[in-house]
């Protein structure tokens, strides 16, 4: 099944790249649109098959994996392919294939220019295949050669589907950005290696650090550290986010706040944390300090933003600001908080960046100025699913965004015993002050675009001016609400499958 999750993208990444050297057509190009819902579909069938027994408590290891495959790869240098999926990362293999099947969905309508229908399928399969290889490495070889696949198809969906020479910079940007933090990871990866003898991470799990010394440890861990935190986004490594979001066409943007940004805390709690505990020790005070630094400035930075884009993009800034203070306490609660705080990041930032697509589809413009008000009342579909969307994303609750943040602030106030609690305490009050500004903005966004005055500045505005979503939108959007109000109303929907990987992982830290 493992096999099958990875070579259903892949194999359709091929096949549309053949499809794209054929003389087109309207044959040729519609094949090209759906042939990656068929397949996409069929990735996110084998990912729901994949979740029974991935909640159970782990069989006397660390990291206990189902349907495991574990075979040589490069023998000479003890390499093996490894793979397998646990609790920790069934949740985001299927967020990953639900996300790709909707972006599939959306696009059969609505393909960015320049077009060429065949190439941007290939590129976002070969994009889900990287994320999803990811998830189920269990081998750091493996998972950096994973890591690294995502860069390509996210730099080609930016530069030339994003469109434009602004959109080329942003996509440089975003590539110099990831291959540095992707430099760190791989020095964080040798470092282990020289010390431990083995890539295997169930293996490095297992020993808990043992055999590691102390200083190797914290080398390790901030090269692992400071490379995760590039993808994550952490302050003030986020300075790519912003322009890669604006520029990215909508698909673009929906995958890379819903699945790329969890790479980065996805290694910090796969690998950092339960392979180098000492480390995790001793730098867990600077990752929770710059989470609430992000927390702060991404929330201040949205209340500043006239183009709605950007104020999603640095919304997600904020966000996983939470998520990373979550994995800084070093407890079951926090790191169960962090794991459920990607999925509810992945399903409404994923909502709202499809939902901003298609006000900027419509009225060629995300400048709210241009833009005016009275959203609800010109498109009543768009504008109702907007509303819901940002009441999600301010923490209301009942919705998936409240419990991540809320579980995040709460194991704040009870960090692990090794760390200091009144420094926690304080980044608990800044944190806290953080979701008021966020309550802020996103309320600005609804009276401002929503609820505002029906006639804006820019030209296509207006009463009537454009049609409200369609029936195609409607399908791909339609998921991300309801699993939103189902995570919000049980989150053990989650929490179910995280909670005894996540306690068997933290075992090391004697809570």
């Amino acid at each position: 099944m493992i096999i099958a999750l990875l070579a259903l993208p892949l194999l359709g990444s091929v096949l549309l790249g053949l499809l794209a050297l054929r003389p087109a057509g309207s044959t040729v190009d519609r094949l090209a649109r759906w042939l990656p819902v068929l397949l996409s579909g069929g990735t996110l069938g084998v990912a729901i098959a994949l979740l029974p027994g991935t909640s159970a408590p782990a069989g006397g290891r660390v990291v206990d994996p189902r349907h495991e495959i574990d075979v040589s790869w490069v023998a000479s240098l003890g390499v093996r392919f490894h793979v397998g999926v646990d609790g920790v990362s069934v949740p985001l293999v299927v967020l990953t294939a639900l996300l790709t099947l909707l972006c599939t969905v959306y696009t059969v309508r609505t393909l960015p220019a320049p077009g060429r229908a065949a190439s941007f399928g290939a590129v976002v399969l070969l994009l889900e295949a990287g994320l999803l290889g990811t998830f189920v490495a269990l081998d750091l070889v493996l998972f950096f050669v994973a890591f690294e696949v995502v860069l390509a198809p996210m730099y080609f969906l930016i530069a030339v589907w994003g469109g434009g020479e602004r959109a080329r910079h942003a996509a440089g940007k975003f590539i110099l950005y990831t291959l540095l933090g992707s430099v760190l990871v791989l020095v964080g990866i040798a470092t282990i290696y020289s010390a431990a003898g083995t890539f295997d991470l169930v293996e490095l799990s297992q020993r808990g650090g043992s055999g590691i010394a102390r200083g190797t440890q914290i080398a390790a861990f901030l090269a692992l550290f400071l490379g995760f935190a590039v993808k994550s986004p952490l302050w003030p490594l986020h300075t790519w986010l912003p322009d890669a979001h604006t520029e990215a066409p909508t698909v673009g943007s929906v995958l890379l706040a819903g699945v790329l940004l969890k790479m980065g805390t996805y290694g910090l709690v796969r690998v950092a944390l339960p392979v180098l505990p000492e480390g995790a020790r001793t730098l867990a005070p600077a990752l929770g300090v710059l989470a609430v630094a992000g927390i702060i400035v991404g929330s201040l930075c949205c209340l500043a933003q006239t183009d709605v884009k950007r104020l999603v993009a640095y919304s997600s800034v904020g966000h996983m600001g939470f998520v990373l203070l979550g994995i800084a306490t070093l407890t079951p609660v926090g790191v169960n908080a962090a794991l459920l705080g990607n999925i509810a990041h992945g399903l409404i930032t994923g909502l709202l960046f499809f939902l901003v697509g298609g006000v900027k589809d419509r009225y060629h413009t995300a400048d709210l100025a241009a833009l005016g008000g009275g959203l609800a009342e010109r498109q009543p579909r768009l504008g109702g699913l907007l509303a819901f969307g940002c009441v999600a994303s301010l923490g209301l609750p009942g919705l998936a965004g409240f419990w991540g943040e809320a579980f995040a602030l709460l194991a704040a106030y009870r960090p692990a015993a090794v760390l200091s609690r009144p420094l926690f305490a304080v980044l608990l009050a800044i944190a806290a002050v953080g979701t008021a500004i966020t309550t802020a903005y996103f309320l600005r966004l609804l009276r401002q675009l929503v609820l505002g005055p029906t006639v804006g500045t820019g030209a296509g505005t207006g009463p009537g001016a454009m049609a409200d979503a369609h029936r195609l939108e409607l399908v791909a959007w339609a998921p991300l609400v309801l699993l939103t109000v189902l995570v919000g109303l049980y989150p053990r929907l989650v929490l179910g499958l995280t909670e005894a990987p996540v306690r068997a992982l933290l075992e090391v830290y004697g809570r």
